[in-house]
């Protein structure tokens, strides 16, 4: 047994080494979450963030079994340990204002959400995570006594580090990440590993004291202040949910805003006593109507905090909606703070294309609301999805589907025409340029002009000024696109290219 070996605690090293799997895999994982505000949570982004935590550990193991041959003790491990649990500390401080900078960078140099968010999780983690990858060397240097057994303690040491990493992603994801947030779930993975390098410092302990005692001083305290007011008014109620950052802001007329991740879209709208938008909530409203008989039941997918049920249920109370949002935490606070309430509303927290498919009953519309640049999920894009929606159509049934693009920029739109038209037919897709960023596409289920039909709908007069501007914008579809299927719907590229363009 070599020296090193009789200075350390029984299993300590094995202990290190599974701490800082889990440390690592639990770091990949928050990352990914501190990217998905500024940047969404598309494959790209998740690419960027694997291939960043692969290199760095690639690094790290080169780099760990040099200095493990020329100071192969527990201490010398031990303090690249504390740095690696410093380094992590600082992570939830610094990302804001990074992440913000970068996501200007990105909209105004062109540099490209793959270029953003590589930078991104580069800057805030390569560092901590190389130095995590330095232990595994590290440490089968420090446990082999003969060569003869390096076989065996190599495989050990790893399979303890990888049941750490696999702990460490359940962790994050299932546990620390939904009760006390990304940014605690990244100072809690750097106290345990601050606390379990102490005893192989021996007199350096203080050290490790020091840095552990700040950590859980920082883990106790709230990890930045409520953002109490922006640029457009008060922030009345904000959340990190399970899958984005939320928050209200309220004008001072009393209009109240939902906004997703860092004000990058607005995707409900609240006046008391007011249920038209003067958005394209509107239309969604009216676009029901262009089928070939009055709408009975209608599905909305993705409804935020309810902005366009809430009209339904005021306007047509006989109605019945089914609102499906993904994110409970929205619905819930579209009840509180959005008068989301009718009589025949039923909200559903799932996601929408599994929850369209497990339904049996039928639809006379179905509005897809849940294309935010540039947060597409690529699932409700394709052909699939598109004959999915047409199945749960009742007889002359429509979908309308509200397509966000930067201004200026039609790729997303002609795509997403060419898909419906797939499965649709050719002279059954039509758009509705409601502004600048938004543009209401429709697929039909019968043939004939669907303004018509808007035209004569039996609405009240307050809906009927909207139903008819509708009307006269309603024309036949883009040409041009590429149809997207299940197999292949590259559309963060897409997305990526025409903000790009944009801003070129």
């Amino acid at each position: 047994m070599t020296a090193a070996a009789r200075d350390r605690p029984r299993f300590l090293l094995e202990v290190v080494v599974f701490c800082v799997g889990m440390a690592s895999l639990g770091a990949e994982i928050a990352a990914a979450r501190l990217l998905a505000p500024w940047f969404g949570a598309s494959t790209i982004v998740w690419a960027n963030t694997i291939a960043t935590v692969l290199v760095a550990l690639s690094v790290g193991y080169a780099i760990g079994g040099r200095l493990a041959d020329r100071n192969p003790t527990m201490a010398g491990l031990a303090r690249w340990v504390v740095a690696a649990a410093a380094l992590l500390a600082l992570v939830p401080f610094v990302s804001g204002p990074f992440l913000r900078q970068s996501t200007k960078a990105f909209a105004e140099l062109s540099g490209g959400l793959f270029v953003g968010s590589l930078l991104g999780v580069g800057v805030l983690i390569a560092v901590p995570v190389l130095l995590l990858g330095m232990v595994s060397p590290y440490a089968v240097r420090l446990k082999v006594d003969q060569v003869a057994d390096a076989g065996q303690v190599a495989g050990r040491l790893y399979a303890i580090g990888t049941i750490g990493s696999l702990t460490g992603t359940f962790l994050a994801s299932l546990l620390l990440i939904p009760l006390v947030g990304t940014h605690r779930t990244f100072l809690l993975f750097s106290l345990v590993l601050a606390l379990v390098a102490l005893p192989a410092l021996g007199r350096r302990w203080v050290v490790a004291a020091a840095v552990a005692a700040v950590i859980a001083v920082l883990t106790v305290l709230p990890v930045g202040s409520t953002k109490t007011t922006t640029s457009n008014g008060t922030v009345i109620w904000e959340r990190e949910t399970e899958y984005q950052y939320a928050r209200v802001i309220q004008h001072t007329d009393g209009q109240r805003l939902l906004e997703l991740n860092e004000g990058q879209a607005v995707h409900s709208v609240y006046r008391q006593g007011e249920w038209l938008t003067g958005g394209y909530w509107d239309e969604m409203l009216v676009l029901p109507f262009s089928g070939q008989n009055a709408p009975k039941r209608v599905a909305i997918l993705g409804s935020a905090a309810g902005t366009t049920a809430r009209a339904m249920g005021h306007y047509f109370p006989d109605l019945h909606v089914d609102a499906v949002e993904i994110d409970p935490d929205i619905t819930e606070v579209g009840r509180e703070l959005f008068d989301l309430r009718g009589k025949n509303i039923t909200t559903h927290a799932a996601d929408a294309r599994p929850w369209l498919q497990a339904q049996e009953q039928h639809y006379d519309a179905i509005l897809v609301d849940a294309y935010r640049q540039p947060y597409i999920p690529f699932y409700l894009t394709t052909k699939e999805f598109f004959d999915v929606v047409k199945e749960r159509l009742a007889p002359g049934g429509t979908i309308a589907i509200n397509v966000g693009h930067p201004a200026g920029s039609d790729k997303l739109e002609k795509v997403l025409s060419a898909t419906l038209r797939a499965s649709f037919g050719d002279d059954r897709v039509w758009r509705d340029p409601v502004d600048d960023t938004n543009t209401m596409l429709l697929g039909t289920t019968t043939h004939g002009d669907p303004a018509d039909r808007l035209r004569n709908a039996d609405v009240p007069d307050e809906v009927r000024t909207v139903s008819r501007q509708t009307a006269d914008r309603l024309a036949p579809g883009l040409t041009g696109g590429t149809v997207y299927t299940d197999d292949r719907a590259p559309v963060e590229w897409l997305v990526d290219a025409s903000l790009a363009e944009v801003a070129r």
